[in-house]
């Protein structure tokens, strides 16, 4: 009788280990499953095009550029990574920004790198249903001001080829465009 209760306790433990290891499993896989804000990632995969307009100054006239954009999935269709090649202000500018949509946080994630700075961009965003547009805020170093400042940019799908960024820099609670940019799928 007794080892029949220590076979049935042994077995009733074994049972609910392997219950929280599936249950943890599970919540792994959906961490790690790319879902539909992935698949959106992946549709913009190719080469683009784009133009831009850039304000130092929010009172002056925007200089304007242009260039060259890929797009690429990366790690099975989990992140995205943008490429970019132009000209500004009379330099070579490239740059890579890498987004994401992490199933954990539900939020976006972008961050962003170049060759004009040294520091990695970072923000976090959410879909706004009402304008079609995924909203970021984060910060970023600010080499004219010496210290990190807060930033918002904005992403609209306009349809399949089309889509557009906006920048702005806040300062004292105001925010001040400094780029927008309009890609145009090839």
């Amino acid at each position: 009788m007794k080892k029949t209760i220590f076979f049935i306790v042994v077995l009733a433990l074994y049972s609910l280990n392997s219950f929280a290891q599936n249950d943890e499993m599970k919540k792994w896989m959906d961490y790690m499953t790319p879902g539909k804000e992935h698949k959106e990632f992946a549709m913009m995969d190719g080469d683009w095009t784009f133009t831009g307009k850039m304000w130092m100054d929010p009172n002056a006239e925007p200089q304007t550029y242009s260039g060259y954009a890929k797009f690429e999935t990366l790690l099975g269709g989990r992140y995205s990574q943008m490429t970019i090649t132009s000209k500004m202000m009379g330099m070579d500018y490239k740059g890579i920004g890498v987004n994401a949509y992490d199933n954990g946080k539900k939020v976006y994630i972008s961050t962003w790198i170049d060759n004009f700075g040294t520091g990695v961009m970072y923000m976090e965003g959410n879909y706004d249903e009402t304008s079609k547009t995924v909203v970021y805020k984060g910060k970023m170093y600010d080499p004219m001001a010496d210290k990190d400042v807060e930033c918002k940019e904005t992403i609209k799908n306009i349809d399949d080829k089309t889509f557009e960024m906006a920048m702005y820099y806040i300062e004292n609670g105001k925010e001040l465009k400094n780029m927008e940019i309009k890609y145009t799928k090839k």
